[in-house]
């Protein structure tokens, strides 16, 4: 199967739609199907307000346009709401075309932090944009749960997966938290107002707070908190080296709508401290690899009294090439007949023919 996918995140931002999409391409290609990426980097941009490490395109409509005709999708699939987002859905549904999408971001309560934007406004913009695909991919029951009530339908679960041969238990001798006061304290993520960052800073626990990331509210934390390590951005092998380290990973984000740093760490055999709150209640097994608690101090100290052993166990459960089957399963190919047809190479002229032949309300007869 042909597979488009539209982003408006991708390399080289970091970020959870960036591993989720590079992990599913890979996966969609060892299971013998073909990707193709539909992104903004190499477009004219501006950098999105509070979060400049992801460029908005301007006037993506052509290159969208190239890219979908050059590539006769058997499936069409948007990752993100932005403006390439925007594009590839406003060119599917003027044709006619099935699409599916995915909720990867809470913009209602992130935007509400940041502006006087009242969150059943931006809520009304996402259920004009989703409501509009066959399906909306969402990553988690409780999140499902969560976007039914603010009238999304047509949800469709897409689980998230870790590498289980990048992350996993190691010895725990990082040069950067040698000789650190115990326990290490490790929090993953963009260190931005929506992470709730001051929760975990502010723990009354004794030992070392680490974060590893880097974002807009990295100088104003690092000043407040010179106490914490700030490690900035750790990729691959580094980042797994210094999960393995860690005694307890804090979650204290109440917006997440999964959280890969979880399972990362689990895999690393790192139990999880976090709030109840949609991600960690579909994420971790409370009692077993992580805690769960409105008192984040207690989830820590609780989470510092489980087997590492188990929650490395638990962490195969999150498997890339499940989550990726399920991916396909959601899906909204396009007509078999109208596959078939453009699957066959022939000339201009003849699709022209058999397309002019089939009724036009067919999906993606203008592809």
């Amino acid at each position: 199967m042909r597979i488009a996918l539209a982003t408006d995140a991708w390399e080289p931002q970091t970020n959870g739609v960036v591993t989720t999409l590079r992990a599913t391409r890979a996966e969609l290609a060892t299971l013998g199907h073909e990707v193709r990426l539909i992104h903004g980097q190499q477009l004219r941009s501006i950098a999105a307000p509070s979060y400049p490490e992801i460029r908005l395109a301007l006037n993506p409509g052509p290159y969208v346009a190239r890219e979908l005709k050059a590539f006769r999708p058997h499936a069409v699939h948007i990752a993100t709401e932005g403006p390439i987002g925007l594009a590839v859905r406003r060119y599917c549904r003027a044709r006619g075309v099935p699409f599916t999408t995915s909720y990867h971001t809470r913009y209602p309560e992130y935007l509400a932090m940041r502006w006087p934007i009242p969150p059943a406004l931006t809520y009304a913009w996402l259920r004009r944009f989703h409501n509009a695909a066959a399906r909306t991919f969402v990553s988690s029951p409780t999140l499902e749960q969560q976007l039914r009530v603010h009238g999304l339908g047509r949800l469709h679960l897409w689980r998230r997966g870790v590498d289980l041969g990048c992350f996993f238990p190691r010895p725990r001798a990082h040069p950067l938290l040698v000789e650190r006061p115990r326990p290490l304290m490790v929090c993953v993520g963009r260190l931005a107002v929506e992470k709730n960052l001051t929760a975990f800073l502010e723990l009354p626990l004794p030992g070392t707070k680490v974060l590893i990331g880097d974002g807009p509210q990295r100088a104003a934390l690092a000043a407040r908190y010179p106490h914490a390590l700030f490690a900035g951005y750790r990729f691959g092998t580094e980042l797994a080296e210094l999960l393995a380290c860690a005694d307890v990973l804090v979650f204290p984000s109440r917006t997440d709508t999964f959280g890969l740093t979880m399972i990362e760490a689990l895999a690393c055999g790192v139990p999880v401290a976090a709030y109840p709150v949609a991600g960690p209640l579909d994420v971790l097994e409370a009692g077993v690899s992580g805690v769960m608690d409105e008192d984040l101090a207690a989830a820590v100290r609780g989470a510092l009294q489980l087997e590492r052993a188990v929650c490395a166990k638990r962490a195969g459960a999150f498997s890339w090439r499940v989550a990726t089957q399920q991916f396909l399963a959601g899906l909204a190919p396009l007509p078999t007949a109208l596959r078939a047809t453009l699957a066959v190479r022939r000339s201009s002229a003849m699709i022209v023919r058999r397309l002019a032949h089939r009724p036009t309300s067919q999906a993606g007869d203008a592809l």
